[in-house]
Protein backbone atom coordinates (compact mmCIF):
# COMPACT_ATOMS: atom_id res chain seq x y z
CA UNK A 1 0.00 0.00 0.00
CA UNK A 2 1.27 3.35 -0.98
CA UNK A 3 0.09 6.70 -0.08
CA UNK A 4 0.93 10.30 -0.37
CA UNK A 5 0.73 12.46 2.50
CA UNK A 6 -0.07 16.23 1.67
CA UNK A 7 0.06 18.78 4.96
CA UNK A 8 -2.60 21.24 3.66
CA UNK A 9 -4.81 24.09 5.11
CA UNK A 10 -7.85 23.24 2.80
CA UNK A 11 -8.41 20.18 0.50
CA UNK A 12 -11.65 18.69 -1.61
CA UNK A 13 -12.45 16.62 -3.86
CA UNK A 14 -15.22 17.09 -6.17
CA UNK A 15 -17.25 14.10 -8.41
CA UNK A 16 -19.69 15.89 -11.44
CA UNK A 17 -19.45 19.36 -9.81
CA UNK A 18 -20.14 17.85 -6.53
CA UNK A 19 -17.97 17.74 -3.26
CA UNK A 20 -17.95 14.72 -1.80
CA UNK A 21 -15.77 15.36 0.88
CA UNK A 22 -13.80 18.54 1.97
CA UNK A 23 -11.24 19.71 5.02
CA UNK A 24 -9.75 22.71 6.72
CA UNK A 25 -6.55 21.73 8.64
CA UNK A 26 -5.08 18.35 8.20
CA UNK A 27 -3.90 15.90 5.94
CA UNK A 28 -4.78 15.01 2.48
CA UNK A 29 -3.79 11.37 1.61
CA UNK A 30 -3.47 9.91 -1.70
CA UNK A 31 -4.08 5.86 -1.50
CA UNK A 32 -2.63 3.49 -3.73
CA UNK A 33 -3.60 0.20 -3.26
CA UNK A 34 -1.65 -2.80 -3.94
CA UNK A 35 -3.10 -7.04 -5.03
CA UNK A 36 -1.03 -8.06 -2.35
CA UNK A 37 -2.20 -5.86 0.37
CA UNK A 38 -3.46 -6.97 3.34
CA UNK A 39 -5.09 -5.92 7.06
CA UNK A 40 -1.90 -5.43 8.38
CA UNK A 41 -0.89 -2.58 5.58
CA UNK A 42 -3.85 -0.94 6.44
CA UNK A 43 -3.08 -0.51 9.65
CA UNK A 44 0.62 0.55 8.68
CA UNK A 45 -0.91 3.84 6.74
CA UNK A 46 -3.45 4.59 9.38
CA UNK A 47 -0.83 4.58 12.00
CA UNK A 48 1.36 6.62 10.20
CA UNK A 49 -1.12 8.85 8.68
CA UNK A 50 -2.27 9.90 12.05
CA UNK A 51 0.69 10.32 14.32
CA UNK A 52 3.68 11.59 11.49
CA UNK A 53 5.12 14.47 13.18
CA UNK A 54 4.46 17.17 10.18
CA UNK A 55 2.91 19.87 11.70
CA UNK A 56 5.04 23.08 13.43
CA UNK A 57 4.72 23.24 17.14
CA UNK A 58 5.05 26.57 19.06
CA UNK A 59 8.89 26.53 18.01
CA UNK A 60 8.59 26.02 14.54
CA UNK A 61 9.75 22.40 14.72
CA UNK A 62 8.02 19.49 12.80
CA UNK A 63 6.52 18.31 16.17
CA UNK A 64 2.91 17.26 16.29
CA UNK A 65 0.81 14.97 14.23
CA UNK A 66 -2.79 15.61 13.08
CA UNK A 67 -4.22 14.29 15.72
CA UNK A 68 -1.66 16.82 18.10
CA UNK A 69 -3.61 19.16 15.85
CA UNK A 70 -7.24 18.39 16.03
CA UNK A 71 -7.41 18.41 12.04
CA UNK A 72 -8.98 16.22 9.54
CA UNK A 73 -8.15 13.71 6.81
CA UNK A 74 -9.43 13.45 3.58
CA UNK A 75 -8.92 10.12 1.98
CA UNK A 76 -8.66 9.67 -1.67
CA UNK A 77 -7.89 6.31 -4.06
CA UNK A 78 -5.85 6.74 -6.26
CA UNK A 79 -4.53 3.54 -8.28
CA UNK A 80 -2.58 5.49 -10.44
CA UNK A 81 0.19 5.78 -7.43
CA UNK A 82 0.95 2.32 -8.53
CA UNK A 83 1.66 3.01 -12.11
CA UNK A 84 5.04 1.86 -14.14
CA UNK A 85 6.53 4.44 -16.26
CA UNK A 86 9.90 2.87 -16.37
CA UNK A 87 9.34 0.93 -19.65
CA UNK A 88 7.77 3.35 -22.28
CA UNK A 89 5.81 6.43 -22.27
CA UNK A 90 2.30 4.86 -21.36
CA UNK A 91 2.59 3.68 -17.57
CA UNK A 92 1.37 0.36 -16.85
CA UNK A 93 -1.19 -0.30 -14.09
CA UNK A 94 -0.74 -4.32 -13.53
CA UNK A 95 0.52 -2.79 -10.03
CA UNK A 96 -2.76 -1.93 -8.66
CA UNK A 97 -5.17 -4.25 -7.53
CA UNK A 98 -8.52 -4.73 -8.99
CA UNK A 99 -11.61 -3.02 -7.08
CA UNK A 100 -12.57 -6.58 -5.61
CA UNK A 101 -9.04 -6.57 -3.74
CA UNK A 102 -9.02 -2.51 -3.54
CA UNK A 103 -12.73 -1.35 -2.06
CA UNK A 104 -12.67 -3.91 1.02
CA UNK A 105 -9.31 -2.39 1.97
CA UNK A 106 -10.15 1.17 1.65
CA UNK A 107 -13.27 1.05 2.88
CA UNK A 108 -10.83 -0.54 6.74
CA UNK A 109 -8.69 2.15 5.56
CA UNK A 110 -12.03 4.25 5.87
CA UNK A 111 -13.46 2.66 9.25
CA UNK A 112 -9.89 3.11 11.01
CA UNK A 113 -9.15 6.64 10.39
CA UNK A 114 -12.57 7.68 11.18
CA UNK A 115 -11.88 5.90 14.61
CA UNK A 116 -9.29 8.16 15.49
CA UNK A 117 -10.39 11.17 13.85
CA UNK A 118 -13.09 12.89 11.55
CA UNK A 119 -11.91 11.55 8.07
CA UNK A 120 -13.72 12.69 4.64
CA UNK A 121 -13.54 10.77 1.59
CA UNK A 122 -13.41 10.80 -2.46
CA UNK A 123 -16.05 8.09 -4.41
CA UNK A 124 -13.79 5.31 -5.54
CA UNK A 125 -13.09 4.68 -8.89
CA UNK A 126 -14.50 7.72 -10.25
CA UNK A 127 -13.37 10.64 -12.06
CA UNK A 128 -12.77 13.29 -8.96
CA UNK A 129 -11.28 16.78 -9.03
CA UNK A 130 -8.57 17.33 -6.31
CA UNK A 131 -8.17 20.93 -4.87
CA UNK A 132 -5.68 21.26 -2.21
CA UNK A 133 -3.50 24.27 0.05
CA UNK A 134 -0.31 22.04 0.35
CA UNK A 135 0.92 23.68 3.59
CA UNK A 136 4.34 24.43 3.59
CA UNK A 137 4.69 22.42 1.47
CA UNK A 138 5.05 19.25 3.00
CA UNK A 139 4.55 16.00 0.78
CA UNK A 140 5.57 12.81 2.82
CA UNK A 141 5.51 8.76 0.91
CA UNK A 142 4.62 6.28 2.62
CA UNK A 143 4.91 2.58 1.42
CA UNK A 144 3.46 -0.26 3.73
CA UNK A 145 6.04 -2.83 2.30
CA UNK A 146 9.12 -1.07 3.67
CA UNK A 147 7.82 -0.31 6.74
CA UNK A 148 10.41 -2.22 8.06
Amino acid sequence: MKAVVQRVTSAKVETEGKVSGAIGTGLLVLLGIEPDDTCDDCGYIVKKCTNLRIFEDGNGKMNLSVLDKGGSILLVSQFTLLGDARHGNRPSFTGAAVPEIAVPLYERVIADMRRILPTETGIFGADMQVSLVNDGPVTILLDSKKSY
